[in-house]
């Protein structure tokens, strides 16, 4: 039988807030804070609009299980990455399916038959407050292909699922989202 875990009241206070930078895709700012033991603080805020990650399986011919991943230039640490398709749309309200079958289609050309919400994640709540919301895509079939100016050097690969497992366990595929993403799956799978 599970515990319930209690947890403990909010223990800092905002005082003040300010927009130090803003672009299309997030907006950074800097809030004056009081801690509960009466010590004033900064905190850094990146706030950034809710995303997707889609987890997409299908299996060859033999029957053999694959998961798409998106090969793309990551500019912050300077190397091409592999990595599950993910991304946003700059919205603050938008239906988290809707945005994750978008992002499917635009990153690897593929619709899917069936979409299963598995979780929302925060993806690093230590400074931004994005929620990364996880969908298993099965049933996948071809379509047109829309990436986003800024995806032009994508590639798309087809792994069998025991090698993406074996990537991710060498450090080939070290992105948290994409990790935590099948984490997710690999939870979901077990109870069902």
């Amino acid at each position: 039988m599970s515990q319930e875990i209690p947890f403990h009241p909010k223990s800092i206070t905002t005082l003040n807030s300010r927009e130090v930078y803003r672009n299309p895709w997030l907006r950074l700012r800097e809030d004056e804070i009081l801690r509960s033991n009466g010590k004033p603080g900064i905190y850094g805020v990146i706030d950034k609009d809710d995303c997707a990650i889609i987890i997409p399986l299908d299996s060859d011919a033999a029957g053999k299980q694959h998961v798409w991943l998106v090969e793309q230039f990551r500019y912050t640490i300077q190397e091409r990455c592999l990595e599950l398709p993910q991304g946003g749309w700059e919205l603050s309200e938008v239906d988290p399916e809707e945005l994750a079958r978008g992002e499917l289609k635009e990153e690897l050309g593929l619709h899917a038959a069936s979409m299963s919400h598995l979780g929302t994640v925060w993806i690093a709540y230590g400074f931004a407050n994005q929620k990364q919301h996880v969908f298993l895509a099965t049933g996948l079939t071809p379509t047109e292909k829309e990436p986003d100016p800024e995806e032009h050097d994508l590639v798309a690969h087809s792994v069998p699922v025991a090698e993406f497992e074996a990537m991710m366990l060498s450090g080939k595929i070290s992105d948290s989202c994409t990790l935590a993403a099948w984490g997710l799956y690999l939870l979901w799978k077990a109870r069902l």
